[in-house]
């Protein structure tokens, strides 16, 4: 089995509606992850489209924020398999996606200020329906041929965290994401934990605190993780009882990164599913609707 647990849609910030994301991997996956940040939004269109011989696992990417020894860092919780209605998780993720327009205003004010002549209305049609993010910021830059890439953004010079452009949103503790997760049922995976280009690593202290705390899994195969992080990551997971996961996070054209890319153990798969109460893999009808 082939399978990938991170994959974002329109829903947020990739490329591919949701619909198009699972026809694209059911060429060579047997399991996708939609986990689109903040927002399940894309489930349903997901479900519905999605072929016969690949298997949806529904989920999504919390925004959180760690204080850290160095200050405030974000920090990714990939969420599976929860119950999407549960009214606290939900509250929560609400918060953090009405705080995304103010958060890429105050953005496009800043590279205004640093002589950037982006505007709300080209960062509002890049995002389209879409969960308006860095990403989409990222590429009116790389548009107005300020960066070459989407990548290049993400630095201190632009919108990195603590970077010139950058401004903070509403984000989740990620104790109390672990928290609000498990209690609505689903599984826990801390994202690219590693990955020092997004200008910080989460500290191995944190991460043994989040596994204290209920914390199911680390993410270790990942495009921003290079062979000694995997290795890292991988026996840091050993020393913490956690799960081991690999990934794409793919994001369509936006991200040079291919569906399938990185993949996941079929047996930390079932672990997942195992341990998830909230929901279940949808599996695929053809793209014919359920009855």
């Amino acid at each position: 089995m082939r399978i990938d647990l991170h994959t974002h849609s329109t829903a947020s910030d990739g490329t591919d509606t949701p619909a198009e994301l699972v026809r694209a991997a059911a060429q060579g996956l047997d399991v996708v992850a939609l986990t689109d940040h903040d927002t399940t939004r894309g489930h349903a269109e997901a479900a519905a489209a999605l072929p016969e011989g690949l298997t949806l696992v529904p989920g999504a990417e919390l925004s959180c924020r760690l204080t850290g020894p160095d200050g405030p860092m974000g920090v990714h919780m990939l969420a599976y398999l929860f119950d999407p209605d549960e009214p606290e998780l939900l509250r929560r993720r609400e918060l953090v996606r009405d705080d995304r327009v103010p958060r890429a205003r105050a953005m496009v004010d800043k590279l205004r200020a640093l002589g950037v002549d982006v505007t709300w209305e080209q960062v509002a049609r890049i995002a389209g329906d879409g969960s308006v993010g860095r990403p989409h910021l990222a590429e009116a830059l790389v548009e107005l041929g300020v960066v070459a890439s989407v990548s290049d953004a993400f630095t201190e010079e632009w919108l990195a965290d603590g970077g010139r452009a950058y401004a903070p949103k509403y984000e989740l503790d990620p104790f109390e994401a672990v928290r609000l997760v498990k209690a609505a049922g689903g599984v826990t995976v801390l994202a690219h934990p590693l990955a020092a280009q997004r200008g910080h690593v989460v500290p191995e202290e944190a991460v043994a605190r989040l596994a204290e705390a209920g914390l199911d899994g680390v993410e270790a195969d990942h495009a921003e993780h290079g062979p000694a992080e995997r290795a890292r990551v991988r026996a840091l997971a050993a020393e913490l009882g956690l799960l081991v996961t690999g990934s794409s996070d793919y994001h369509g054209t936006r991200k040079d990164i291919a569906l399938g890319a990185h993949t996941t153990d079929p047996e930390i798969y079932g672990e997942i599913t195992r341990r998830a109460t909230g929901a279940f893999p949808v599996p695929g009808a053809g793209g014919r609707p359920r009855a």
